[in-house]
């Protein structure tokens, strides 16, 4: 070595501990062995002995080494960040972020500079074999113990020479890229601070007076952004003091911090929210240099994360680094690398094997599985998106084949010693033999071992796998634990009253908490929301049950009894989300009976006294040998014919309703004289003749234009609501103002159509009948309290014991609603905390409903809808989830603040009588036909309904469609229809009030009929409950989506 060429190596050390590592060793002999070994396949290492890392060079080099502390191998979620060397406006070469990886790839858009849609990241296969290669060549650091750019910068540059990738004229130049400007789109836009943004130290450095040492040349270092092409300098010029002395450095940091400290901006703060708190950055550095003459690459993993400052756009820790930097004229694609390792660090499986390897073979293995799992597309021409849909089908068989060989592969038992040492000695010991030396089945067990590891790092239940299969390793049993087995609230104790006492013990030792947890803004939000969704219900079915039962149960018993049961529900109820409220099945029974009672001449309010008190008994009965496991044997097949139902019974009601007007005001023809043939026109007149708390109702018939006015203001309220329900999922308006459009829409759309109604002043509509103050709908008819023995006292002691059928009637649908509408709340994806308590809640639901009867109030139960929209109010989402992901739950408000208020609020609507009473019957007809078609969402029934119709190239890709036959698809549909033409039928005959009972007889249908006809896989995809909890905006998707139930 010449004495210029031992001058330079000794003025520009990569650090003091290693400057003294490195002037002591023997460099002559150092270079005769570069020299006389094969370029790129010679084996150096030079390590520190005071830092105690890991540094692997070369593709076959093995050391064992020695830890002087346990090393961090947690997995961590990864942000990425693509940074590629570009030419700025000032013909200055800087790093340019063009893209961020949270889950999916972010690219930058270079028209405009800003961040594009986030989307799955489609790779060249070339540049992921390319990036193989390069790994399988390059140098690979793992625990590197840097805390700096600076220092990491000069770690690479040194392995980069070792390892022949570089000239070691080219280290000055090599550093100073690395240690170049840091630039991000979010830049321009904030000019708050003095500096530029993203500046490195070594750019402020160029920027600043140095201090030199006495043992260097004093020369001025030339600045980070002189053009990197000057390698026409001969070495000795370009002796420049490149060390950054760490008094020097700490001047620097120290003025940075002071001279460039600012707060975060709106930009970094929701980019941060994206991003989970524990997470640890990786930086991917690419680009050309004009002097080097073949690629460079180095894969550094730190020991520890550090955050590098002006490196990231957010000032999140930095554990993994990748550059990959070399000439411009070569056919290796820079850019499609950089996506293809920063999509691998970004996938999970693969950034979980960068954490624990131990060398290059860990990673080129995890390449070698990241492509077993990956799709080729054929360079063909795609004609539309639907061709690509089998895509993503595939690639999910794909993966789930995959997982099912991975527990395969964990079940054998591998033959080895070093499984009774434990999963560190076996490592340990495996470092110290060649990687091509060592037996098959160590290989295996250590792929073994690292994917138990993934498993307990996910919290999974591996010993229920382990155990099964017989598998030995030692520290399975240690670190995987079974985990307690989940409270089934509908698991039966086999005592009387177990599952109530259960319950019980199970929610009120949180009865404080459930106060305690109220004290939110979101609570007190989701209060207003749910007051208008609860008190718009109210008035519409108390409408309409006041024109089924001839005035007997009208607005004022719906609106006490909602809030009555409600209270008293919320305080002692087992689970306080649910919403109880009047539902359509219970309107459907209650004109039935009142029907039935109406034919044989009874007193309907008695007899609904003895159906409450046989209520009792049968709920008491039914909870006492705990029978509410009895809800799992209903399953979708009897809930979509029940809804379907329903729904086609609001739909027809209202168009009945709408023809009814029609009837009693027909059109008129208008004749020369400009007035009507037969009727003369006074002036506008109510339906109700007010007089203190008595209401005298006056039939009115034959007002022209009242029919085209009634069709206007149902057309009117039902489109409003329809679309402002429509409008909460599109893309039209921020987020927020959009969500609270859609949740009011029903209370909107009932107040324009009033509106309008009240700014005709000569065209009658009927209003809805609201008496003045705390009093019944008919005073004239009946009191608050309802003699059992009837008016009377003549109430036939037959028809007391004959109650009880049609009280098991009642019992059918309160117990289908309030169960159904218990477990879809309840759902695991919600995560609640608190429990469910099915016993308790049927208990307090049927023992109020059978008081109330004794008052005149209507029965009531727990309203899907309102409960679902209820739980959705207090749910709070995670922020710290990547774009373009679903979105993830964070916690759930459960208290019982938020329903007693409603309740209270409802209870206390009573005293806006005269506001009520502005109110068209046709608008409540609009409401009723809103909810009959919002009810069809999520019923799988009218999906398939509609594939009777359609060819089967045009079927959606559903797995009732993929997996099952067209033909046995249909003949299920036509198994459903054919009962639910049953039903109708018993609905449109005298014995409509035992609809209840043939609709429970779909269970044993579908339990001993079906298994017969379809396969058990079949039954999975057409009865398969797959519907989960709805929170993302997506088009046509909502509550509406997630129930089965009648609304």
């Amino acid at each position: 070595m010449t004495g210029a060429e031992q001058a330079k190596y000794q003025r520009i050390p990569t650090d003091e501990s290693e400057a003294q590592t490195l002037a002591s060793a023997d460099l002559d002999g150092i270079k005769s062995h570069r020299f006389e070994d094969v370029p790129g396949m010679r084996r150096h290492l030079v390590r520190k002995s005071t830092k105690g890392q890991v540094v692997h060079i070369g593709k076959d080099h093995k050391e064992p080494s020695t830890r002087s502390r346990k090393l961090d191998r947690t997995p961590h979620e990864v942000f990425v960040e693509l940074n590629e060397l570009i030419m700025d406006k000032n013909q200055e070469l800087q790093w340019r972020e063009t893209a961020r990886w949270i889950k999916f790839e972010e690219d930058v858009e270079e028209e405009t500079d800003r961040w594009g849609k986030p989307h799955v990241a489609s790779l060249c296969f070339r540049s992921l074999l390319e990036l193989r290669k390069t790994i399988s060549h390059g140098a690979v650091l793992l625990d590197l113990d840097q805390k700096t750019l600076p220092g990491i910068a000069h770690q690479v540059v040194e392995q980069m020479i070792i390892s022949d990738q570089i000239k070691a004229q080219d280290r000055a130049n090599v550093l100073r890229a690395l240690l170049l400007k840091h630039s991000h789109p979010s830049d321009e836009k904030e000019h708050s601070s003095p500096f530029p943004r993203n500046i490195s130290a070594a750019s402020l450095g160029s920027l600043m007076p140095h201090h030199h040492s006495s043992n260097h040349i004093s020369q001025t270092e030339p600045s980070v952004t002189d053009p990197l092409m000057g390698t026409t300098r001969i070495a000795s010029e370009s002796d420049t003091h490149i060390e950054i002395e760490k008094n020097d450095l700490q001047q620097k940091e120290s003025i940075l911090s002071t001279g460039m400290h600012r707060s975060k901006s709106k930009h970094e703060l929701k980019l941060l929210e994206k991003i989970p708190d524990n997470a640890e950055a990786t930086v991917v550095l690419v680009g050309s240099l004009d002097f080097l003459e073949q690629p460079t690459m180095a894969f550094v993993r730190l020991q520890e994360a550090v955050e590098l400052d002006s490196v990231l756009e957010v000032p999140v820790p930095v554990r993994f680094l990748f550059v990959l930097l070399g000439p411009p004229s070569t056919s290796m694609d820079y850019h499609q690398i950089g996506r293809s390792i920063s999509t691998l660090m970004s996938d999970k499986q693969f950034h979980q094997e960068a954490y624990l390897a131990d060398d290059r073979h860990d990673l080129l293995n995890a390449i070698n599985s990241f492509l077993d799992c990956s799709i080729v597309l054929p360079p063909s021409e795609v004609g539309g998106e639907e061709l690509l849909r089998s895509v993503a089908r595939f690639q999910r068989e794909m993966l789930r084949k995959r997982e099912e060989q991975e527990v395969k592969l964990l079940a054998k038992e591998p033959k080895s010693p070093e499984d009774k040492g434990g999963i560190h000695d076996a490592t340990v010991a495996q470092r110290a033999v060649p990687y091509d030396q060592r037996p098959a089945f160590w290989n295996e067990a250590a792929k073994c071992r690292k994917m138990l590891f993934f498993f307990y790092m996910r919290k999974t239940r591996m010993s229920q796998l382990c155990k099964p299969a017989g598998l030995s390793l030692c520290f399975s049993e240690a670190l995987f634990k079974p985990s307690k087995p989940s409270d089934d609230p509908l698991k039966r104790t086999g005592r009387p009253f177990g599952g109530l006492i259960r319950d019980a013990r199970r929610r009120y030792p949180k009865y404080v908490s459930d106060f305690k947890d109220a004290l939110n803004a979101q609570c007190m939000a989701a209060v207003i929301f749910i007051y208008f969704a609860a008190l718009s219900p109210a008035i519409t079915f108390g409408g309409l049950l006041g024109e089924k039962t001839e005035g007997l149960i009208g607005v004022s018993e719906l609106v006490i009894a909602t809030s009555i049961q409600g209270v008293v529900f919320t305080l002692l109820g087992a689970q306080p989300l649910l919403i109880v409220g009047f539902s359509g099945p219970l309107l459907v029974f209650e004109e039935a009976f009142f029907s039935f009672c109406k034919a044989y001449e009874m007193e309907y309010l008695t007899g609904r006294v003895w159906i409450g008190l046989w209520l009792i008994v049968i709920v008491v009965i039914t909870v006492a040998f705990e029978g509410s496991f009895l809800v799992r044997f209903v399953s979708r097949f009897t809930q979509e014919i029940f809804s379907l139902l329903i729904s086609l019974i609001f739909i027809c009601e209202t168009f009945i309703k709408l023809g009814k007007i029609f009837k009693e005001h027909p059109l008129r023809r208008c004749s020369l004289g400009n007035s009507t043939i037969g009727y003369t026109y006074s002036e506008n007149i109510t339906a109700e003749l007010s007089n203190g708390t008595q209401s005298v109702t006056q039939q009115i018939e034959g007002e022209p234009n009242t029919a085209l006015l009634s069709l206007v203001l149902m057309s009117g309220t039902f489109f409003i609501a329809f679309y402002l329900r429509k409008l909460k999922n599109s893309a039209f308006f921020p987020g927020r103002i959009r969500r609270v459009i859609g949740d009011f829409g029903v209370p909107i759309a009932i107040l324009v159509m009033v509106l309008m109604d009240y700014s005709i002043k000569d065209t009658y509509t009927q209003k809805l009948s609201v008496p003045s103050g705390l009093s019944v709908t008919s005073p004239s008819k009946r009191g608050w309290v309802i003699n059992p023995l009837g008016s009377d006292g003549q109430f036939p002691i037959w028809m007391m014991f004959a109650c009880v059928l049609p009280a098991l009637l009642v019992f059918i649908l309160i117990f289908m609603e309030t169960q159904i509408t218990t477990l879809i709340v309840s759902k695991k994806e919600r995560m609640l905390v608190k429990g469910s308590g099915f016993h308790l809640d049927l208990l307090l639901i049927g023992v109020l409903g059978g008081t109330c009867a004794l008052f005149g109030l209507p029965w009531l139960a727990a309203a899907t809808v309102r409960s679902v929209t209820h739980a959705n109010a207090l749910t709070v989402m995670s922020k710290a989830v990547a774009p373009g992901d679903k979105p993830r739950i964070q916690e759930v408000k459960e208290q019982r603040v938020t329903g007693l208020l409603v309740a209270i609020m409802v209870g206390l609507s009573i005293v806006i009588g005269d506001l009520l009473r502005k109110i068209p019957l046709a608008v409540l007809f609009g409401i009723f036909l809103y909810m009959g078609v919002m009810s069809l969402n999520g019923i799988q029934l009218t999906e398939r309904m509609q594939l009777l119709l359609m060819p089967p190239k045009y079927h959606p890709d559903h797995n009732y469609v993929r997996k099952v036959r067209t033909l046995r698809m249909h003949l299920f549909t036509g198994i459903q229809l054919v009962c639910l033409a049953a039903l109708w039928t018993v609905m449109s005959t005298v014995a409509s009030l035992a609809f209840p009972f043939v609709l429970i007889l779909t269970v044993p249908v579908k339990m001993f009929l079906l298994p017969r006809i379809f396969s058990n896989r079949e039954m999975q995809c057409l009865d398969g409950n797959d519907t989960e909890p709805t929170f993302d905006e997506i088009e046509g998707q909502d509550e509406y989506t997630e129930m089965h139930m009648p609304v």
